[in-house]
């Protein structure tokens, strides 16, 4: 197994005011020659987004975007005719394709804290799609729970990318292994919060750990913890 290690005092930072913005790779502009991408995942940032503050209507094409809100209410209103709200616990993805627009605001009364995550796409100029799910912590406790997938399925959302993200909700001491999907996957795994180890590594809250060269690899929870893996491949494919 090999490791990289993206410490959360290290990040990208951009602070406009209303955003407030955490870049593990380069992105906006923020350049590190060195922090390109990790896999097929090429953006990760940790957003925070003041009440009434947001994104105006803005275009995409041929990324997955996802967003997973940790914290707050945000709307989402889009070219392909969807308008909903996403609150803390919902994942929502866009599959950009040949082309989108869309917008996001907070909603709610306190600061929204939201992960953007995108990754390249298997198949180019698709048509675009939009999906929402909802998964709260309470409903994930001490269980990894796979909130996307490559693969259609009634109780996550999926994406074009031979992907998966599972999110995790783990009490002290319980310890997880997990398998990945092919040995020519990578996974990053990001603590939302709390301690873990990693096949003994130390990962700390808004930290994560790249890992390639793996089958498997083993999360140890050191206290209470909540975290995100993603895995991808190592390539675009």
């Amino acid at each position: 197994m090999q490791t990289h290690f993206f410490s959360g005092k290290e990040r990208g930072k951009k602070d406009i005011g209303w955003l407030k913005s955490n870049f593990y790779f380069s992105f906006s502009d923020y350049y590190h020659p060195l922090k390109s991408a990790f896999g097929t995942l090429v953006a990760f940032n940790d957003d925070y987004v003041e009440p009434g503050k947001g994104f105006g209507t803005h275009p995409h094409i041929n990324m997955e975007i996802i967003s997973i809100l940790l914290k707050g209410k945000m709307n989402h209103k889009d070219s392909m005719g969807y308008s909903t709200v996403i609150e803390a616990g919902g994942v929502q993805i866009m599959s950009a394709g040949s082309g989108l627009r869309h917008e996001e605001y907070n909603i709610g009364e306190e600061d929204v804290n939201f992960l953007q995550i995108w990754i390249q796409p298997k198949q180019q100029n698709i048509i675009p799609r939009y999906q929402q799910r909802s998964f709260p912590i309470e409903s994930r406790k001490n269980t990894l729970t796979t909130i996307i997938s490559g693969e259609e399925g009634l109780k996550h959302c999926w994406i074009n990318q031979n992907a998966k993200l599972l999110l995790g909700a783990f009490d002290k001491n319980e310890v997880v292994r997990h398998n990945m999907l092919k040995e020519n996957m990578c996974a990053f795994v990001f603590v939302i919060s709390g301690e873990i180890l990693v096949n003994r590594m130390p990962v700390f809250t808004r930290d994560a750990l790249g890992i390639w060269d793996a089958s498997h690899f083993e999360i140890t929870c050191k206290e209470s913890s909540e975290f995100l893996i993603i895995e991808t491949p190592i390539n675009q494919k």
